[in-house]
C-alpha cells in the first residue's frame, strides 16, 4: 500500500487517487462531522459533471476531466516532490525540531512568477511549513525579508529533476539520506549489508 500510494501513476491519475478519493470522499467517509466539506466537494463535483455530460461529452471532457486531471497531476506531484527530494533531511525523537524540519524537510520549488501565481506560491515551502499562518501571497515576502530562509533546498520541474524526486522513497537514518526502492532492496549501505525492515517509510 505504502508504494502504491506513491506510485507515479497514482500522482498521475492524482484526480481520482488523491483529490476525489482521498482528499474528500475517504476523507468524508471516515469523519463526516470533521470533514463534511469533503463530501459537499463531491456532491458538487458530481453535479457538475452531470450537467456538462447533457450539454455534451465533449463538453464533459474539455469543461472538467481534462482540465482537473493536468491541474491534479501537477498538484500530486508538488505535494510529493516539496518534502521528497534529493538532499532531504529528517531528524526523529527527541531530535525533531519544527524549525529544522520546516528548513530542511521540506523544499523551494523554483518556477516562475506565472506558475508560482497559478499554485498560490506553494513553491514557498519552506516558509509555509515554518508558519503556516503567513498568507500564500505573502510566502515571496516572508522569504525576502529573513535570510535564514533564503538558502533552502531547490527543486523545479525539471524533467530530470522530476525522475529524481519520484524514484526516492524510503529514508535511511543511517545514511542520513532518502533511497529509492531499489538502493533498499539491495541492501548495501555504507558498505555493509543491512536490512531494508530498518529503513523508515518517507511521509
Amino acid at each position: 500500500m505504502y508504494a502504491a500510494m506513491r506510485h507515479p501513476l497514482t500522482i498521475l491519475f492524482g484526480y481520482a487517487t488523491i483529490f476525489f478519493w482521498e482528499m474528500s470522499l475517504w476523507a468524508f467517509i471516515t469523519a463526516p462531522k470533521k470533514h463534511y466539506d469533503g463530501g459537499i466537494a463531491v456532491i458538487l463535483h458530481i453535479a457538475v459533471a452531470v450537467g456538462l455530460s447533457f450539454i455534451s461529452w465533449q463538453a464533459l471532457l474539455l469543461g472538467l476531466v481534462m482540465p482537473m486531471f493536468i491541474i491534479t497531476c501537477l498538484g500530486s506531484y508538488l505535494f510529493y516532490a516539496q518534502h521528497n527530494f534529493p538532499g532531504m533531511k529528517r531528524r526523529h525523537g527527541k531530535e525533531w525540531d519544527h524549525v529544522y524540519a520546516a528548513l530542511k524537510s521540506s523544499s523551494f520549488m523554483k518556477m516562475g512568477p506565472i506558475m508560482h501565481w497559478f499554485t498560490g506560491n506553494i513553491g514557498y515551502h519552506h516558509v509555509h511549513h515554518l508558519n503556516a499562518r503567513i498568507p500564500f501571497y505573502r510566502l515571496p515576502e516572508a522569504m525576502a525579508g529573513l535570510k535564514e530562509l533564503q538558502s533552502p533546498t531547490v527543486t523545479t520541474l525539471s524533467p530530470a529533476e522530476i525522475v529524481r524526486c519520484l524514484r526516492l522513497k524510503l529514508w535511511d537514518p543511517a545514511d542520513d539520506r532518502l533511497l529509492t526502492f531499489r538502493e533498499a532492496s539491495r541492501g548495501r549501505l555504507n558498505g555493509e549489508l543491512r536490512s531494508a525492515e530498518s529503513l523508515q517509510p518517507q511521509a
